[in-house]
């Protein structure tokens, strides 16, 4: 099958098939096995702790589960931004972010039939805070104003979206062992990267990240989400050296690749929003 036809297949509205096809769809990989045990991810260990098991290298369910968590919160967020009437006055932001919540709905019924395909138990949904204990207030529910409250929602956004590319691309080789699976994680990795383009955009920068800046306007507190994105080491060659110009800038070089996130550095990034 053509490449680019298998991952349209999870974009398009194939993806609001009913669940009873979704789960047809997962049991033909076969190479996750019903042995695969549960592996919940550890977010808010200090609450959950009872629920949170170790991820080993290759366990494809707690892949699964971690990418999970992360839409849980993707979700959450884009269906609250567009109930809070902070985007109501911009209708170029409200239709982005519109088409953003219906991937992410879609990736959490994706991702919740891959792991019962599995015949294990998708991790709970956590509760969130997206005030992070009221340092934001991207909802205008406490009064910030409409003008700071729409910064905050896309800085947010933003946020959210380059920790997701970038999660995605760092499991990647623990799914290498099931083909049908890497395929469809890199899928929505993708989508993920359109998205993270897209809401840059909507804040006036390109629609790359260039070294670890994180852009203008974003938190110092979000810099965690951008750190290591100055690596110029590709398949252990500085691809500074590999010719001259401005294709072989620090820049250029930067701008070329994303850079993964290990598990603990997702879990680390999405805990500021995770109550419990």
């Amino acid at each position: 099958m053509n490449l680019i036809k298998f991952l349209d297949e999870f974009t398009t509205d194939k993806m609001q098939e009913p669940m009873t096809s979704r789960r047809a769809m997962f049991g033909q990989l076969g190479s996750i096995g019903k042995k695969a045990a549960l592996a919940a991810v550890p977010f808010g260990l200090a609450t959950a702790s009872n629920k949170a098991m170790a991820q080993s290298s290759g366990d494809v369910v707690g892949v699964l589960n971690l990418a999970l968590t992360l839409e849980y919160l993707e979700d959450e967020f884009y269906a609250m931004a567009l109930d809070s009437g902070v985007l109501s006055s911009n209708a170029k932001a409200e239709a982005i972010y519109q088409q953003i919540s219906k991937h992410e709905s879609q990736h959490v019924d994706f991702l919740t039939a891959a792991i019962e395909g599995a015949g294990a138990d998708p991790v709970a949904k956590p509760s969130f805070d997206f005030t992070v204990g009221g340092a934001f207030d991207p909802f205008n529910e406490n009064g910030a104003g409409q003008a700071t409250a729409y910064a905050q929602l896309l800085a947010l956004a933003q946020a959210f979206e380059d920790t997701g590319v970038r999660a995605y691309k760092g499991q990647a080789a623990n799914l290498m062992g099931s083909a049908g699976v890497l395929t469809a994680a890199l899928q929505i990795h993708s989508v993920e990267a359109r998205h993270a383009s897209e809401i840059r955009r909507l804040r006036g920068l390109e629609g790359w990240i260039t070294g670890n800046q994180r852009g203008a306007g974003m938190p110092e507190a979000t810099q965690a989400v951008y750190n290591g994105e100055d690596n110029i080491s590709q398949g252990g060659v500085d691809v500074t050296t590999l010719g001259s110009g401005s294709p072989f800038t620090m820049d250029a070089a930067t701008q070329a690749y994303d850079e993964i996130l290990t598990r603990d550095e997702a879990v680390t990034i999405a805990s500021l929003f995770i109550e419990s």
